[in-house]
């Protein structure tokens, strides 16, 4: 059975989307409205052609001159210029103005072909770039013609055996301008640029494909420094690998409510509570950890700027800074309101891929409520579980459970493997922190409810006091045990514990 043949395009994601790249020696339309980058992804296909695949390319430009061309794109790191120099690279600029052209006996495109033919010969190119097609056509009202000219046109480039992109406008109620180019291409890519609650997001989606499968769904795009990149993240399969091995909380004691061991590596922890009760300290524990182990961690803060997360953890005695110099801790810090959902979750595999990190820390995901509704949230951060899962990455998620937000703990919660709630406990006029383990998939854990210590040498926990009056935490529980002739304090590890006075 023949195999369609395909060409790799280098653009990030792209190739996964179309499982392999686009049709070789077969013309693909890349369409869609102002501003959506099609004449980035076209252009960048040419230039991954000439630098990653020794595959030169032509670019016949209708709009952009070469000049311009070049100083749009030298910011993302593609040199035309030497790219050209080294014949790798034709820009082509054909003008074409509109009130020159005149429907007077037959309209043909024989001086393009002998253009291009040129073009493409001097260089010996094997990917084609057409941008855009309806500058081409030009004040042709005659459908017959534009018909005629548009399919030999793409057989043109079939016989020429070059794998080809043509960009065009996207039309009213077509998916370009003309409505005819895309029933004539093998393969259509639609790009979309649109704004929901005054959030931008750029999404793609493939069209059709002849002779291939392909993703289906639309999958959110970034633009940027490096150029596009798109992320398929809408493949959820249950098949993933998993590790028996146990990595530190960060936290001695609460690593004892673990068995001694800790959470299963690769696994995913979410810890939520009210204000004030010690998530981020509790986070920031775990990241701490990590760099000490010379793990790689990442965390994403999206209340407090990394300059103040390492000033408060200081005061608990972390000092995260030192990771940070190292290159074992890299923090990024954003208002959700930056980007939506989708783009939020596409920029964070892209820094992540980029960083490699065994071990990625969310502070808080309730503030992503704001971008959207809860089920989309929750749709996000099942993505992101999976995402992590897939790639062995310990993912540690922080949720607020108060107010409008109360609810997104235990939606998460049945998609992660732990889930840890802190929550205050007042007593006797005084405020004081409990912690619970609530699940903790596949080992034994404590079922006991532990008394959660904040102190300049750490975090520790504390077992509750048990009297005849029921049980005392906090003040009512020091009282107790020092009528009771308990001595409490802390040892020289830094560590709480109860001690029966001999």
């Amino acid at each position: 059975m023949q195999v369609l043949s395909k060409t790799k395009t280098g653009i990030n994601g792209l190739d996964e989307i179309t499982m392999g790249g686009l049709p070789k020696g077969r013309p693909t339309l890349i369409c869609g409205g102002p501003g959506c980058g099609k004449t980035l992804m076209a252009l960048e296909f040419i230039v991954k052609g000439a630098t990653l695949y020794n595959e030169p390319g032509v670019f016949m430009a209708f709009e952009e001159k070469a000049g311009e061309l070049t100083t749009n794109v030298a910011s993302l790191g593609f040199d035309l210029d030497k790219l050209q120099k080294n014949k790798k690279l034709r820009i082509d600029h054909v003008h074409i103005d509109r009130t020159e052209v005149e429907e007077t006996g037959e309209y043909d495109l024989n001086g393009l072909f002998i253009r291009l033919d040129h073009a493409i010969n001097s260089i010996g190119a094997k990917r084609v770039v057409l941008d855009t097609i309806e500058n081409l056509f030009a004040g042709l009202t005659n459908q017959a013609i534009l018909r005629a000219e548009l399919r030999r046109l793409f057989q043109w480039l079939k016989d020429k055996g070059v794998t080809a992109i043509i960009t065009g406008e996207k039309g009213q109620g077509t998916l370009t301008r003309h409505g005819l180019e895309e029933y004539v291409s093998d393969c259509v890519i639609f790009l979309d640029h649109r704004i929901v609650n005054q959030v931008s997001t750029r999404r793609l989606k493939v069209i059709k494909y002849r002779g291939s499968l392909h993703g289906t769904n639309e999958y959110p795009f970034l633009i940027d420094e490096e150029g596009i990149t798109i992320l398929p993240v809408t493949s959820l399969k249950l098949d993933k690998n998993v590790s028996a091995k146990r990595i530190s909380t960060g936290i001695p004691s609460l690593d004892e409510m673990f068995g001694g061991k800790g959470f299963f590596k690769g696994s995913s922890i979410l810890v939520s509570g009210s204000a004030g009760t010690g998530k981020t300290s509790i986070a920031g524990s775990f990241a701490n950890a990590t760099c000490m182990r010379k793990e790689k961690c990442m965390f994403f803060a999206f209340e407090e700027s990394p300059q103040q997360i390492i000033r408060n953890m200081k005061s608990i005695g972390l000092d995260l800074n030192k990771h940070v110099k190292k290159g074992l801790l890299e923090f990024h810090s954003f208002r959700p309101g930056l980007y939506g959902l989708e783009m939020h979750l596409a920029r964070m595999y892209k820094l992540i891929k980029n960083f490699n990190p065994s071990v990625v820390v969310l502070d808080p995901v309730t503030n992503f409520v704001s971008v959207g509704l809860l089920t989309e949230v929750n749709a996000m951060l099942l993505r992101l579980i999976d995402g992590m899962q897939n790639a062995g990455i310990t993912l540690m998620l922080t949720a607020l459970n108060s107010g409008t937000t109360e609810h997104i703990d235990e939606n998460v919660s049945s998609l992660v493997d732990t889930w840890i709630l802190v929550r205050d406990i007042e007593c006797d006029g005084e405020r004081n922190r409990g912690i619970y383990i609530m699940k903790s998939r596949g080992m034994k854990h404590s079922n006991e409810v532990r008394e959660f210590i904040i102190s300049s040498r750490g975090l520790d926990l504390v077992d509750v006091y048990r009297s005849s009056e029921g049980v005392l935490i906090g003040a009512a529980r020091k009282a107790r045990q020092k009528q009771e002739g308990v001595r409490t304090g802390q040892n020289g590890n830094g560590q709480y514990r109860a001690r029966i006075k001999k």
